[in-house]
């Protein structure tokens, strides 16, 4: 009677625990790039009363007789499958693949992009920027989106080179980005990634001209379920996890292209949600009444003894 309570209270953690997964989907399902997690059962120890025996001329064999004791949580998963964008105009895009955009807090790094997993980046699949009075590309959570600078931001051929902060230039010409930024209006991103606005300068011959800021970065991963979410739509990868490798490009060729003016919604699954949070309420609703059960028959023991 004690192992079946025992049991009984592993069951009510494990279903719970579930319950808690289950209330954070149904939480989120309105939120832009979330992806919905799953929660799943194991057996937990067992007691051997009796061990299995092969048997012989004079006895026929015997198996197993075991006591288990109940359930624990065996995985939480996160579902990485895409979901319906939603069309939201403006300066926003969705990855059309797989993918992660790449963002940092601060906009002092210049890395290799094949060393990405030696930073603390933050990634996400929620394209929501927008250009800060600082002339910077940043998200909704005020990271900094990290991508590729133009080689000449007036006739720009080449994207490539380090990780860095993409920003409006400096000049009209050439890649200066490090003085003031310039001051920019119709600022817009296309399929590849590619960021570009148009100068506002009243009086100079090079008002009016358009320029690229560079193209964003899409970080892939061999496998995606082995990044840690950090909150705030963010995930995080670090050398030695189970994401695996991992490259940095710009969008197209081998890697997806985005939709501009969507972005992507929630993948949680209402009605699997709400048939998980009905079968989850009567495994904890049998497990309670094995602890109540249990404690029924322990009374009738202790009354029996006087």
């Amino acid at each position: 009677m004690l192992r079946a309570m025992d049991s009984a209270v592993a069951g009510l953690r494990a279903h719970q625990n579930k319950l808690d997964v289950i209330g954070n989907n149904i939480a989120n399902v309105n939120t832009f790039g979330y992806k919905s997690m799953s929660y799943s059962f194991k057996e937990a120890m067992y007691q051997t009363a009796t061990a299995s025996t092969g048997g012989g001329a004079t006895a026929g064999g015997v198996n197993p007789a075991q006591y288990g004791y109940g359930t624990l949580m065996g995985s939480i998963s996160t579902d990485m499958s895409g979901s319906v964008p939603t069309y939201v105009g403006g300066l926003n895009a969705s990855i059309d693949g797989e993918g992660f955009f790449i963002t940092y807090p601060t906009n002092d790094k210049d890395i290799d992009p094949t060393t990405i997993k030696e930073t603390d980046f933050s990634y996400s699949r929620v394209g929501q920027f927008t250009v800060d009075g600082n002339g910077y590309l940043v998200d909704a959570g005020g990271n900094f989106v990290y991508g590729f600078r133009p080689d000449d931001v007036k006739d720009p051929k080449d994207f490539t080179g380090n990780l860095l902060p993409l920003k409006a230039p400096s000049s009209p010409a050439g890649a200066d980005f490090d003085d003031e930024a310039l001051q920019l209006s119709g600022i817009k991103i296309n399929s590849l990634g590619e960021i570009t606005g148009t100068i506002l300068a009243p009086g100079e011959d090079y008002d009016g001209q358009t320029v690229s800021l560079g193209k964003v970065a899409i970080a892939t991963f061999q496998n995606p379920q082995g990044l840690s979410k950090k909150g705030g739509y963010y995930y995080g990868a670090s050398t030695g996890d189970n994401s695996g490798a991992v490259s940095a490009t710009i969008p197209g060729g081998s890697a997806a292209e985005l939709r501009t003016g969507y972005l992507e919604g929630s993948n949680v699954d209402l009605a699997k949600e709400f048939a998980d949070m009905i079968t989850t309420q009567r495994g904890f609703q049998a497990n309670s009444k094995i602890i109540t059960v249990s404690d029924e028959i322990l009374s009738d023991l202790i009354n029996m003894k006087r």
